[in-house]
């Protein structure tokens, strides 16, 4: 079984960056596209990014570009999000997620497409 563990959140100074870490522990890590999803108190999920399985293809939400990293280390069986140029509107609990697919073109990153969900980690961006 799929198993996600998210760590790297924390508070963070308005203009900061952060590192957040997705460890699987599964053998087929390499079959999973990776999502990056975040949800502030009051709002629904949203989704920030996406790596493909073999990591040659990204996708980030538009509001996030230019600010936003996601890669992935498959003999670690990690996949990483950085963010840089930290805004309070970051706020949220962070969380990684195993699909079978990234969006592309003009597609959105559901929730729904992803199946296996770790448990979140707190971002605070604040001064």
């Amino acid at each position: 079984q799929l198993q996600l563990v998210e760590s790297g959140g924390g508070l963070v100074q308005p203009g900061g960056s952060l590192r957040l870490s997705c460890s699987a522990s599964v053998f087929t890590f390499d079959y999973y596209a990776i999502g990056w999803f975040r949800q502030a108190p009051g709002k629904e999920r949203e989704g920030v990014t996406c790596i493909t399985g073999k990591g040659d293809r990204a996708w980030i939400e538009d509001s996030v570009k230019g600010r936003v990293t996601v890669s992935r280390d498959s003999a670690k069986k990690t996949a990483i999000l950085e963010m840089t140029g930290l805004k309070p509107e970051d706020t949220a609990v962070y969380y990684c997620a195993a699909g079978w697919g990234c969006p592309s073109g003009t597609q959105i990153l559901r929730p729904r497409d992803f199946t296996s969900w770790g448990q979140g980690t707190q971002v605070t961006v604040s001064s």
